[in-house]
């Protein structure tokens, strides 16, 4: 089995035993953008004739999603939450009525698909009702995934569809106050993706592009540390952070141990889901350079050397501040920097480093006192040079026991480990 990450900068290809999980091989070619499936066919040139095609693709900038809720702390950040762990890139957020500056601030932001939530199942459902409404003619190419309040969703989808934009009807992300549900809504991304950004001609018209794909690559990413975290559930801190540095976006993921969570988080309005991710458009260290430079500068961070590892290390100390601000909304002190036992690095910057640099980028996180010290202090910390958490991903729907014997390969003694 070829498991195939169609990456902004590199197309990534691990060849796999689906019967035991054993990485028979791995290679890389530059994602060709003008048609991703040249680049596809290039890396996977070196394995076997005919082998099986299983993707993730995250070229062109991934899935771009724009959320429009009820209100900002509870509908609509509950559509933000289950937009990131759906592997959506959230360019926008509303809440409350959409008026004509809301509509145009929604076009510039440019998405893919749009997720509109609100209410409660048998709460409000007049913020619902307008929303849809307005959203109806505004741009029938964005499809919408509509996981609002149960008892109004035939009349949503109804009003939408009547103006011509394709409506995928889910279950409510937010069915009670403190309850948050996001598989529903999680799925419904996955199959508009699926069907109109692969099933399209955005990144190509070959069928076989269809064919491939199964999901966007940090949707992937984050079953395959799901995995990796399901073989760690004995370890004394079994949870796990992985930060994913890539050309155009920088990934956080996050499976805590749940028990010690719980000791220290209280009740919140939008609930607490069990696998995290945030992803950060801007902090690329390829085609958001500019970008990641003025967040740095934020950051109160020094100025950052051409160097690839210098801006690797930029990305992900920014990032998971970022992550970590986000995660204080889950309870007091940040939800991630409890019950974490092994942290992984992944992409190219560290994948490529030699172990004197990377184990200096590692010591320079563990001392960040911008927040980077609470997960890396002291944790173990391993690369995933050959990207297998994407490929267990991929595998584990299908090929359970294979996925958990590849995402096993970063626990072995003699895995890449930094410290």
């Amino acid at each position: 089995m070829a498991c195939v990450d169609i990456g902004s900068t590199f197309t990534k290809a691990a060849l796999v035993s689906p019967a035991t999980g054993e990485l028979l091989a791995t290679a890389q070619a530059p994602t060709t953008l003008d048609d991703v499936v040249r680049g596809v066919l290039d890396a996977t040139a070196g394995f076997p004739d005919g082998v099986p095609v299983l993707a993730c693709s995250s070229a062109g900038g991934g899935l771009r999603l724009a959320v429009v809720g009820y209100e900002q702390l509870i509908s609509a950040e509950a559509g933000h939450r289950a937009a990131l762990s759906a592997g959506a890139r959230v360019v926008h957020v509303a809440a409350g009525r959409l008026d004509p500056p809301g509509l145009a601030a929604l076009a510039d932001a440019r998405p893919d698909v749009l997720l509109l939530v609100g209410g409660t199942d048998g709460g409000d459902t007049a913020v619902l009702r307008h929303n849809a409404a307005a959203l109806a003619g505004w741009d029938r190419s964005v499809p919408v995934v509509l996981a609002g309040n149960a008892h109004v969703q035939d009349e949503v989808a109804a009003t939408l569809r009547a103006e011509g934009p394709p409506v995928t009807v889910c279950a409510n992300v937010l069915p009670d106050i403190g309850e948050l549900a996001p598989e529903s809504a999680r799925a419904g991304i996955r199959a508009v993706f699926l069907e109109h950004v692969i099933g399209g001609d955005k990144l190509s018209t070959d069928p076989r592009l269809r064919q491939w794909v199964r999901a966007v690559t940090p949707d992937a990413v984050l079953d395959g540390v799901v995995v990796l975290a399901g073989l760690r559930t004995a370890a004394e801190v079994p949870g796990v952070v992985v930060l994913d540095v890539g050309g155009a976006t920088t990934d956080v993921y996050c499976v805590p141990d749940l028990d010690a969570e719980q000791t220290a988080l209280r009740r919140e309005a939008v609930g607490v889901p069990a696998h995290r991710r945030t992803v950060e458009g801007d902090l690329g260290v390829h085609h958001a350079v500019a970008d990641l430079r003025a967040a740095a500068h934020a950051e109160g961070l020094p100025p950052l050397a051409d160097d690839a590892l210098a801006l690797g290390e930029a990305a992900a100390t920014v990032a998971l501040r970022r992550h970590l601000r986000a995660e204080a909304a889950y309870g007091a002190g940040g939800a991630s920097a409890r019950g974490v036992g092994l942290v992984v690095l992944s992409g190219g910057v560290f994948r490529h480093a030699d172990a004197a640099a990377r184990d200096a980028v590692v010591t320079r996180l563990a001392g960040d006192r911008g927040g980077a010290a609470g997960v890396l202090g002291g944790t173990p910390v391993v690369v995933d040079a050959d990207y297998v958490l994407a490929a267990a991903g991929l595998l584990a729907g299908d090929h359970p026991e294979a996925a958990r014997a590849l995402a096993a390969t970063l626990l072995l003694p003699d895995s890449d480990q930094v410290t």
